[in-house]
């Protein structure tokens, strides 16, 4: 029996959300000090790339145009 495309999506959608989740959930790991320094402006760095990406991902869904764009810590010294 072929899948619909339904299950498909259903299929595909939750494994890669799962995905995210679980790298969000290791991300937090850096949040220990002990093994790891960072500053707020660090913080607010990541946290701005990744709700930028939310949104761009939720735009796609909505039918906006969906830009894709690399992340890099910019020290700003």
């Amino acid at each position: 029996m072929s899948e619909t495309k339904r299950e498909r999506f259903v299929r595909i959608a939750e494994n890669r959300t799962n995905k995210i989740l679980d790298t969000l959930r290791l991300l937090a790991n850096c949040a220990n000090k002990t093994n790891y320094e960072y500053n707020d402006e660090d913080i607010k760095q990541i946290f701005a790339a990744i709700d930028k990406e939310v949104k761009s991902t939720k735009n796609a869904f909505l039918g906006i145009d969906y830009k894709e764009e690399r992340f890099s810590l910019k020290d700003k010294k």
